[in-house]
Parts: structure tokens; C-alpha cells; sequence
């Protein structure tokens, strides 16, 4: 496994990560016990890089990446979030955020947390007194290195003034492309970058259904990209991008994933699944260098993503 780094602070991680929400929410009926061992899986075949976040089950989902990591934690980065209220709200007035880390701290069964991250903006309060309040960990050596998610230019930058951020996460993949506006404030920050959803919420791995044939509890039935006036364009994408993983002898889901690496040297992005056999299937595509001809396929299939948009707006665009 080759390893990048994010951020200038030195925040050095797997390539391929593993983004734990679908263990407890989000993606229909989930199993610990399988959870735990793509986890495990993940972690033998070279992964070091673990995201989770207080949302995840509002603390199971922290607990049940503790548990999976507690047997080689020293060997792995540990990443979560603050910032949602149980409504979908926000929340990250100072004292808040003291009571939501010692909080993950005690989920997660560790004395420090790699890197954390403030999950969304808060609108009520100013980033400069979020920032400092997460900085109090670093100083108390609770917290190593500091994060954002889906946060604006003019935030980062007040953020990044504060104290040094080393990534920020954001959705990315060929669906969702609309972050690429913030790549040049974050090489000129020396701010790394985090993918979440890189294969479109499940979309690019070849097995979506129309919306209505999931649960409505999971996450997917309310993305627009899955709604019924773009369900069949999104579908003939994949269906092009299929074809031509298949004449490269991958799969769609690993096409998805080599693209996605080879944007930049330090985007990291964090596919999740329960499933270790795909675990091993997704992290396989940190080996795989597209040509300059596959990627400008990609881009002909794909010139602006997936339609209908990825159902989180894009405060920067």
C-alpha cells in the first residue's frame, strides 16, 4: 500500500482509506460482526486510515470502529467529526464541541484522536472560536492534527489562520465533481483533501436499483441521482464506464477509484463497505494507474457528473 500525505503537519495515511458510516447508518440492515471483520480486512491488506463521526449512530458507530482497531491501534490513524445535531442541525458552539470529543474519546477507547474534524459549517458560530476550541485538544495532546468538511473558501481560509487544518473531506467522484473549485486554495494552503462517497453512494459500483426498491430509511431512496427522471441517464454512465473498466480487466467500482487517486498526489478517498471481500476489491484500485486516454474517456462519459446533483449542497459554487 502506498502511502499520502495530508496536510503540511505531518498527517501521513494509507492511500486508500476506509469510511465507516455504512456500519451503523445510513446504507439499510448492517452487522457488526461483519463489520468488524471488513474493518480487519481493510487493516491487513495495508490500510491505515479509519473515518468515522459522533453522527454515525450518534456514538455506536465510533464504538464499533474502537473495538475493530483496539487490537493495532498504535499502527492506525483514527479520524471522526462533530458538528450535527440529532435533527440534522448544527451545533459547534465551544462548549459543545468539549463535551462531543471527550465524548468520541471514550467511544472509541482511545487517549487521542489522529484527526478530527468539524462535520459541517455553523452558521451561529464564528469558525475562528470552532477552531480554537478543537485547537485546545491538540494542545492538551488529545488531538493531533485538525480537520473540516464541506466548509467554503472564506471559512477555510479564517479556519487555516487559526490553526494549521490538514484536510479537508468533501464528497468527491466521477459523480461528484464539484469540489474541483477548491483544489487550488488547497494546494496554496498545503491543505490535503479527503473523498468521501467516492464511488457515488454505491451508484459506480454496477448495483444500483431504481429509489424505490430501497428501504426508506436508507440513505440512497432520497438522492436525486436515483430519482426517476435520472435513474436511467445515470445508469447509461455507468454502463460506458463499465465497458471500459471491463477492456482494462477491473471492475467499474475499482475504475472509479484508480480516477479518483489520480487527480491529485494528496487526495485520500475512504469507500466504505461491510462486505471484506470487497473491502479487498476497493483497495486493490490504489495499484491501478489509468492512462491518459482512460481518463480522458472518463471525461467524455462524464463532462459534469452524475445528473441530478449528490443531494448535500455545495456552499462554494
Amino acid at each position: 500500500m502506498q502511502h499520502r500525505t495530508l496536510g503540511k503537519q505531518g498527517l501521513t495515511v494509507s492511500a486508500m482509506g476506509y469510511g465507516s458510516m455504512g456500519t451503523v447508518v445510513g446504507y439499510g440492515a448492517s452487522d457488526d460482526t461483519e463489520s468488524v471483520a471488513a474493518i480487519r480486512r481493510a487493516h491487513d491488506l495495508g490500510v491505515t486510515f479509519f473515518d468515522t463521526a459522533e453522527m454515525y449512530g450518534w456514538g455506536e458507530g465510533e464504538k464499533l470502529l474502537g473495538r475493530a482497531v483496539a487490537p493495532f491501534r498504535d499502527e492506525v490513524v483514527i479520524a471522526t467529526k462533530f458538528g450535527f445535531t440529532p435533527g440534522y442541525g448544527t451545533d459547534s458552539r465551544p462548549e459543545h464541541i468539549r463535551e462531543v470529543v471527550e465524548a468520541s474519546l471514550r467511544n472509541l477507547g482511545v487517549d487521542s484522536i489522529d484527526l478530527l474534524y468539524q462535520h459541517r459549517v455553523d452558521p451561529a458560530v464564528p469558525i475562528e472560536d470552532v477552531v480554537a476550541a478543537m485547537a485546545e485538544f491538540v494542545d492538551a495532546g488529545k488531538v493531533r492534527y485538525l480537520g473540516l468538511s464541506e466548509a467554503t473558501p472564506e471559512v477555510i481560509r479564517k479556519a487555516h489562520a487559526v490553526h494549521p487544518i490538514s484536510a479537508l473531506q468533501t464528497e468527491y467522484s466521477i459523480f461528484a465533481p464539484d469540489a474541483e473549485p477548491l483544489f487550488p486554495l488547497l494546494e496554496e494552503l498545503g491543505i490535503g483533501f479527503v473523498a468521501y462517497s467516492p464511488l457515488a453512494r454505491g451508484f459506480l459500483t454496477g448495483a444500483a436499483k431504481p429509489a424505490h426498491e430501497y428501504d426508506s430509511g436508507d440513505f440512497r431512496s432520497h438522492v436525486p441521482w436515483w430519482h426517476a427522471d435520472n435513474y436511467e441517464a445515470n445508469t447509461h454512465i455507468v454502463d460506458q464506464l463499465t465497458e471500459l473498466a471491463t477492456a482494462a480487466g477491473i471492475t467499474v467500482s475499482q475504475l472509479a477509484l484508480a480516477w479518483t487517486l489520480a487527480q491529485r498526489d494528496d487526495i485520500v478517498p475512504i469507500p466504505g463497505s461491510r462486505n471484506p471481500d470487497r473491502v479487498a476489491q476497493n483497495i486493490a484500485a490504489a495499484d491501478i494507474a489509468l492512462t491518459a486516454a482512460d481518463l480522458a474517456r472518463i471525461a467524455a462519459i462524464a463532462p459534469t457528473g452524475g445528473h441530478g446533483g449528490r443531494g448535500t449542497p455545495s456552499p462554494w459554487l
